[in-house]
C-alpha cells in the first residue's frame, strides 16, 4: 500500500518561484517557517523565517499566525512537505512547501541563530527605543562603509562605499521620519544620536564579528555589492526577528517599516548588482 495516498495534496512551488513570491509581499504579509534543525538554522537561512524543527512543530503552532499563508521549507523539501501536511492537518490554510528546500535557494541569506543581535532589543517597551536601536545599527553600517573606503585604493570602489554610506543617512533620515509619524512628535538627530548603541551594525553584529564571519572581499565593485547585500540580509533577518519580540504594537510596526524598507534596498542593490556584472563581462 502507498503511504502517501493518505495526505492531503500540498502546494509546492521550486526556489524560483518562491523569490517571485515573495518579492512583491511585504515583510509581514506570510510567514515563512524554517523546519530545519538549529545547527542548519544558523549556517543559513532565508531572513526573517521563524525556526520550528519539524520534531517540534506541534510545539510551536502558537507561534504561528494562522491567518497568513505560511511558506515553509527545510534542506531539500523532504521534512517542509511532511510540516506542509501536518499544518494542514492542524487547520492551516493556506500552506506552501517551496520544494528543493534551501539547497536551492541561491538569492539573499542570513546566518546565525535566532536569537543573535536580539539583546540590542532588550527592554524595548516603546516605539522610541525601538527606534532608536535601529537608528544606531544604521549609523553602524554608515560608519563601516566609510572606514572601508578608507582603506581602498581604487577610486570606483572608494565612491560606492561613500554611496552606500549616504544610503544608511537617508535611513537614518527616514527614521526620524517614522519617528515623527509614529509619535506625533518631531525629534532631532542630536536626540537620538545621544542613544546610540556604539560600535554595531545592521545585523546586530559589531564590525570585528563582521570582518572574522564574512571575511570581505572588496577587489571589485560586484565584491563591495556582495558584502552590502550580505550586511542588509541580516539586517532585514534582525528586525523581523525583533519585531517578533516587540512587547507593543507601536514598536513591532516600526521594526516592520524598517523591514520592508531594508527589503527594498535589497532589491535596489540586487539590480545594481546586475547592472555591475553587465558591465564586467
Amino acid at each position: 500500500m502507498n503511504w502517501r495516498q493518505f495526505l492531503t495534496p500540498v502546494t509546492s512551488i521550486d526556489a524560483n518561484q518562491a523569490r517571485r513570491y515573495l518579492a512583491d509581499k511585504q515583510v509581514d504579509d506570510v510567514t515563512i517557517l524554517d523546519v530545519r534543525q538549529p545547527m542548519e538554522y544558523q549556517a543559513g537561512h532565508i531572513p526573517g523565517a521563524v525556526l520550528a524543527p519539524l520534531p517540534d512543530l506541534t510545539d510551536n503552532l502558537q507561534r504561528l499566525d494562522r491567518t497568513k499563508p505560511i511558506m515553509v521549507y527545510c534542506a531539500s523539501g523532504g521534512r517542509s512537505r511532511m510540516a506542509a501536511q501536518l499544518l494542514s492537518g492542524q487547520g492551516f490554510k493556506d500552506i506552501i512547501n517551496m520544494a528543493g528546500g534551501f539547497n536551492a535557494w541561491n538569492s539573499q541569506a542570513a546566518f546565525l541563530g535566532e536569537e543573535k543581535g536580539l539583546a540590542l532589543f532588550n527592554g524595548v517597551t516603546s516605539v522610541e527605543n525601538a527606534l532608536a536601536v535601529a537608528y544606531s545599527l544604521e549609523a553602524g553600517l554608515k560608519d563601516f562603509y566609510e572606514s572601508m573606503a578608507a582603506k581602498v585604493a581604487d577610486a570606483p570602489a572608494r565612491h560606492l562605499f561613500h554611496q552606500l554610506s549616504q544610503i544608511e543617512v537617508k535611513h537614518q533620515d527616514r527614521i526620524l521620519e517614522q519617528y515623527a509619524e509614529l509619535t506625533g512628535q518631531a525629534v532631532t538627530r542630536e536626540v537620538f544620536e545621544s542613544r546610540q548603541v556604539t560600535n554595531v551594525l545592521e545585523g546586530g553584529l559589531t564590525t570585528e564579528e563582521y570582518a572574522n564571519l564574512l571575511m570581505p572581499a572588496t577587489d571589485t565593485l560586484a565584491d563591495i555589492i556582495e558584502l552590502a547585500m550580505s550586511i542588509e540580509a541580516q539586517a532585514l533577518d534582525l528586525y523581523l526577528r525583533a519585531s517578533v519580540k516587540a512587547q507593543n504594537e507601536a514598536g513591532k510596526k516600526a521594526l516592520i517599516q524598517i523591514a520592508n524598507e531594508e527589503k527594498s534596498h535589497l532589491a535596489r542593490l540586487g539590480k545594481l548588482m546586475e547592472q555591475t556584472l553587465k558591465k564586467e563581462a
